[in-house]
């Protein structure tokens, strides 16, 4: 129970800043508006925008709040993490109504044990079943997550809901197996097959659940690592980071994650030559000229907000008031009032350009996405982002130019570039 008056502080000296959009792992600690959160699902906790702690509509989702910050109480208080250590010692403390408890601490309740999966004030174990899990015994090294899902011998542990997994982790469900495709906080796997797949046996997938995945698994980072990558931009601005586009990527789980692997390696290269040759091999942020922008229709965020220019920003160069407007919505981000978001954050510029290329048909007939995953060509996501202007022999040069960036990039993938290249 929570009782009414009773304030939770966290010493938060020491502890990091949040920014938006930054990588961020599973336990990472950070303090956003006076209050501290931990991640409990790194992959959303690196996406920001909606996410952000405290302050987007879905933070909840990937943050634990930890208390305000404060000098006292909490879990900085060392009564209440050394009261409840089960670090191997065999003998845990009573649960005690209104004490803080961080994550991993396991405590004794009518004569069972409970770990807690997110920090809580006090919570009763049997009742908030959110933020507790009931384990066999004291001892944290047999209890926690982080070694009881080791599937190394052949053994994996039962799925158990509300525990956090990661891309790769392998659960036993109903008598089968599933490996988690995505990082989740312990979604059910015949429900959730976004997250989770059915896999023949124990092996393959690496259960610790004490980090997160980074590489491998499936998604844009198991198709393009960081060192492909800065062979493709060997000379970026050091604002275009990998880790921000994989970040981004997590917003839109089918980009370089649809078909085969071909198609896989089609699109990766595809969107990334196009992003190249939209701001010089990733080396401008903003454009050159930087007009208004503003078309003077209403949008559904107003005309255009005083002040505020519209012109391009960002690996897809996004202009115009209207799209500002609605990537915006789409990303839960007010970009229609502060278009400088997009060139103060890698990580939302990095979701302006997939959130056009994944859902936007521009000049073309359909998204670039659908292009490639439709079997279209290279040459329509020409088209899609630009075809008014380069392609019917608008301008052949622009066109071969991010054709020979895609067969750059797709021989670095190890992937073949199909038909269709021109428009």
């Amino acid at each position: 129970m929570l009782f009414a008056g009773h304030v939770y502080a966290y010493n938060c000296s020491g502890v990091a800043q949040y920014s938006d959009g930054a990588s961020y792992n599973n336990g990472n600690i950070v303090q956003n508006l006076g209050v501290a959160y931990q991640c409990t699902v790194g992959g959303w906790c690196s996406v920001g925008g909606p996410y952000a702690p405290g302050a987007g509509w879905a933070w909840n989702n990937a943050w634990s709040s930890l208390g305000a910050c404060g000098s006292t109480g909490g879990p900085s208080s060392s009564s209440s993490s050394s009261s409840g250590n089960n670090n191997g010692g065999g003998s845990c403390a009573n649960w005690t109504a209104g004490t803080y408890y961080n994550v991993g601490v396991v405590v004794r309740y009518n004569n069972a044990y409970y770990r807690a999966k997110n920090a809580n004030p006090g919570y009763d174990p049997v009742i908030s079943t959110w933020f507790w899990e009931p384990v066999a015994s004291c001892p944290g090294g047999n209890n926690s997550s982080s070694s009881s899902s080791n599937n190394n011998g052949g053994s994996c542990p039962q799925w158990t809901a509300g525990t956090n997994y990661y891309a790769g982790n392998v659960v036993v469900f109903n008598g089968s197996y599933f490996m988690a495709e995505h990082d989740n906080p312990g979604y059910d796997p015949t429900i959730s097959t976004w997250f989770w797949e059915p896999v023949a046996s124990c092996s393959g997938g690496n259960n610790s659940s004490s980090s997160s995945s980074t590489g491998g698994g499936t998604g844009f980072a198991a198709i393009v690592n960081q060192a492909q990558f800065n062979q493709m931009f060997p000379n970026r601005n050091s604002f275009y980071t990998y880790s921000g586009l994989v970040a981004a990527a997590n917003t839109f789980p089918a980009f370089a994650n649809t078909g085969d692997i071909q198609v896989r390696k089609r699109e990766a290269a595809a969107a990334l030559a196009n992003f190249s040759h939209e701001t010089g091999g990733l080396v401008y942020i903003n454009e050159i000229a930087q007009g208004e922008y503003c078309s003077g229709g209403a949008t559904p965020c107003g005309v255009c907000a005083p002040g505020k220019r519209y012109y391009g920003r960002g690996p897809i160069q996004l202009s115009w008031n209207y799209n500002y407007c609605t990537a915006g919505q789409a990303l839960g981000l007010d970009l229609w009032a502060n278009p400088d978001q997009v060139s103060q954050n890698a990580t939302t510029a990095w979701r302006t350009a997939l959130w056009f290329w994944m859902t936007q048909s521009g000049a073309g007939y359909r998204p670039a996405h659908s292009s490639i995953t439709g079997g279209y060509g290279f040459g329509e996501t020409i088209r899609t982002i630009n075809g008014s202007l380069e392609c019917n022999g608008g301008n052949p040069g622009q066109v071969q130019s991010r054709i020979n960036s895609y067969q750059s990039f797709i021989q670095i993938l190890g992937g073949t570039p199909g038909n269709n290249l021109g428009c």
